[in-house]
């Protein structure tokens, strides 16, 4: 049987055959003829094709692309723009898998709670999951309150084989999110999620039946807002079609609510990770580098934009060349393989800040010392070295002055800050605001205007026939009245009074009134008084 020669091998036997020729040729031919064949690790164009190694079509070498068996592993698509929490099923295949909800947060629109500050930028494009291990509402720990993820798996792990699960776990800070064990558990029929329905305090999913735990893994993200890159090995022993992520069985003891979020998962075969990129240190730190797993049976050749790397032949770059499409060659002996290219670029950030500043005060905004209100812009070194380009609008508050008008009853105290009043007036005062500047107030304090007359004469003579509290109707919703004899008997309830008990004039003489008087502002005003009935 013929097989046929490669372009390498046959380059390679056109060359000699072109040797051996030129040596029956007379000298000015020969020295026209040179065919040289591309060396695919040296970074030159060695037979002059403008083509440099990888580039070149005469080194082929087998792509090796991992690709996750968990669909949408970086919950960048999506079937609705998540508004708000517990919104998991906006990202396209997931399923909420427990009754506790996870979050989905995306930048098209919520990007998490406010007291879980997820951190920036996200590792993979603009979505990322949120999930809690416990809840502390209205002061009382639900230790049971745990959150999962779940997906029914492209292609089933199947048992008694290896494989390996990547993924970012980002942390809030050590009090929100201290060291947690993430836990991945497995079952043989999709059908199986979502696990534990109408039960929100069952827990981890192998608390009920159907799920086994697959492997877990102890992640710390120190005391920083911070994404750390992790993995889990797994070799389930039953075919697996479905998984869920998550936090571990045990119930944990705190007094705040802890929160994680989960971004690019990563879940081949565990042979496949030969030739998966993966980073050392931050993109933004001195010491950051690219790395794949070591085997002693390989040899390696890095690339930048398919050249090679002059002397990058161990599993690990000694160093970066600045950004671009880095690749890493591994040959056995028997055959070549290529990695799928790593993009590298530098992070750097843009980002925005309001402030406001007393009219005397001054703002540090790096090296500049700021005392006028403007738009300002300065870059800064973030944790991780990176350039973060801040927009600052600041404001200063001059010595503002506010008029305000206030009533209160006669005998009544307005308190405004620190201060109490008692008589109306006008009311010059210097209190503080809420940035802690000094602000001038113009108070016009005056007195709700109640007016109670202490007698009155109900003779039908069409003059103070009536006893009634006269009040500033915009200030009073309702007046009660309340008339008393000398002996303590109720005589009328009502809102005015005309001197009749029982359908009789009362006779003259005192009577003891009870005015309560309810106001627009929700307050409540008592009187109380003698009366005197006169014809």
């Amino acid at each position: 049987m013929k097989t046929p020669l490669s372009n390498y091998t046959f380059k390679t036997l056109l060359g000699l055959f072109t040797l051996g020729l030129m040596s029956f040729l007379p000298l000015n031919f020969s020295s026209n003829v040179v065919l040289m064949e591309e060396i695919c690790d040296n970074g030159i164009d060695d037979d002059n094709d403008d083509l440099i190694d990888l580039n070149d079509p005469d080194c082929p070498c087998e792509i090796i692309e991992t690709k996750s068996l968990i669909p949408n592993p970086s919950f960048e698509d999506i079937n609705c723009c998540p508004n708000d929490h517990s919104q998991l099923g906006c990202a396209d295949v997931w399923i909420q898998a427990s009754e506790p909800t996870t979050d989905l947060l995306h930048a098209c629109d919520w990007t998490g709670w406010s007291q879980f500050p997820p951190p920036l930028p996200f590792p993979d494009g603009e979505g990322v999951m949120g999930f809690r291990d416990g809840r502390v509402r209205d002061g009382v720990l639900e230790p049971n309150w745990k959150e999962y993820a779940g997906a029914c798996l492209i292609n089933p792990l199947e048992a008694n084989q290896s494989y390996r699960i990547e993924f970012y776990l980002g942390f809030v800070n050590n009090e929100r999110s201290p060291p947690i064990n993430i836990t991945i558990f497995g079952t043989t029929n999709c059908d199986h999620l979502p696990f534990g329905v109408g039960n929100e305090s069952l827990g981890c999913p192998t608390n009920g039946p159907n799920w086994v735990h697959l492997g877990d893994t102890l992640v710390s993200g120190g005391a920083g807002n911070k994404w750390v890159r992790t993995a889990i090995e797994l070799r389930p022993e039953e075919d697996i079609t479905a998984i869920a992520i998550g936090p571990e069985c045990r119930q944990i003891q705190t007094n705040v609510s802890l929160y994680y979020f989960f971004d690019s998962f990563l879940l081949a075969d565990f042979g496949l990770f030969d030739l998966q990129i993966s980073e050392v240190s931050h993109p933004c730190q001195a010491d950051f580098s690219l790395k794949v797993a070591e085997n002693g049976f390989f040899s390696y050749q890095w690339y930048k934009e398919g050249i090679a790397l002059i002397g990058e032949t161990e599993p690990q770059l000694s160093q970066m060349y600045g950004e671009g499409a880095y690749q890493v060659r591994i040959e056995d002996g028997n055959s070549c393989r290529l990695s799928v290219a790593y993009p590298f670029t530098i992070p750097a950030f843009t980002t925005s800040a309001s402030r406001t500043i007393c009219n005397e005060d001054v703002y540090d905004f790096g090296n500049q010392v700021l005392n006028e209100a403007g738009v300002y812009t300065n870059t800064f070194k973030s944790i991780d070295n990176c350039d973060s380009t801040v927009t600052l609008n600041l404001q200063v508050l001059g010595l503002a002055a506010d008029t305000v008008q206030a009533r209160i009853f006669e005998g009544d105290i307005y308190e405004i800050e620190n201060q109490k009043l008692s008589k109306e007036g006008n009311h010059l005062l210097t209190l503080t605001s809420e940035q802690g500047c000094d602000s001038l107030v113009f108070l016009q304090l005056k007195y709700h205007n109640i007016v109670i007359p202490n007698a009155f004469s109900p003779n039908s003579d069409g003059i103070n026939d009536v006893f009634e509290v006269t009040t500033e109707n915009e200030f009073v919703q309702t007046v009660e009245l309340n008339i008393f004899d000398r002996w303590g008997n109720k005589i009328f309830k009502g809102e005015e009074w005309d001197g009749r008990y029982d359908f009789r004039f009362v006779d003259i003489g005192a009577y003891v009134y009870f005015v309560k008087v309810n106001m627009r502002d929700g307050t409540e005003k008592q009187f109380s008084g003698w009366l005197t009935v006169l014809r």
